[in-house]
């Protein structure tokens, strides 16, 4: 049985936070706790922050890895002028510098299909363009993805969304990297200069 925390539990709340809130709640009821509790207590109630502490730990290692606002704006408006061959060429370097093995793939829903450690991921990107993804553009690759038998598909898309996209690809466990999941993954790469 695998445990899967709440998206609304105060601690999935502090790992999406910035990290230093996790910290000052921390101190905070260390202070607290060593304050107003008797002397035998003071230093069990000053251990009461420890989880938050760890959470703060954790939430941090996980922002250092992120781009920053800068990166993510330079990656999306460079990405954006880019044409078609070399947006692919860029995201083929991209997953094979991540251990993936790239093939393009047949078809209008999908453009690449990558595997690592025998795990098949179908990819969408040809409509990274758009300002707008609609529901239509998931069905086309969740129908790929079950013809393929893929245990995961991806759309990038470098625009949001429609109302009826966004549930659609959380039902059916479609990731979808919008313009900050594409500066990670474009983490370290040369991009061409945005232009002006």
């Amino acid at each position: 049985m695998k445990l899967k925390m709440s998206d609304k539990s105060l601690f999935a709340v502090l790992l999406r936070s910035p990290w230093w809130i996790s910290l000052l709640i921390a101190v905070l009821l260390g202070l607290v706790a060593s304050a107003l509790l008797p002397a035998d207590y003071r230093v069990a109630g000053a251990l009461s922050g420890f989880p938050f502490a760890v959470i703060a730990a954790i939430a941090a290692q996980r922002q250092w890895r992120l781009p920053s606002a800068a990166r993510v704006q330079q990656t999306q408006l460079a990405t954006s002028a880019m044409g078609w061959p070399a947006f692919a060429a860029l995201l083929e370097q991209s997953f094979q510098r991540n251990g993936f093995t790239v093939a393009p793939a047949k078809g209008e829903a999908v453009d690449f299909s990558v595997q690592r450690q025998g795990r098949t991921m179908l990819v969408c990107a040809r409509r990274w363009k758009s300002a707008r993804i609609g529901i239509e553009t998931l069905r086309a690759l969740q129908a790929a993805r079950e013809a393929a038998e893929a245990p995961q598909a991806l759309c990038i898309c470098l625009g949001e969304l429609t109302d009826n996209a966004r549930p659609y690809a959380a039902e059916q466990g479609i990731t979808v990297w919008q313009a900050a999941d594409l500066a990670l993954a474009l983490r370290g790469m040369p991009l061409p200069p945005a232009p002006r």
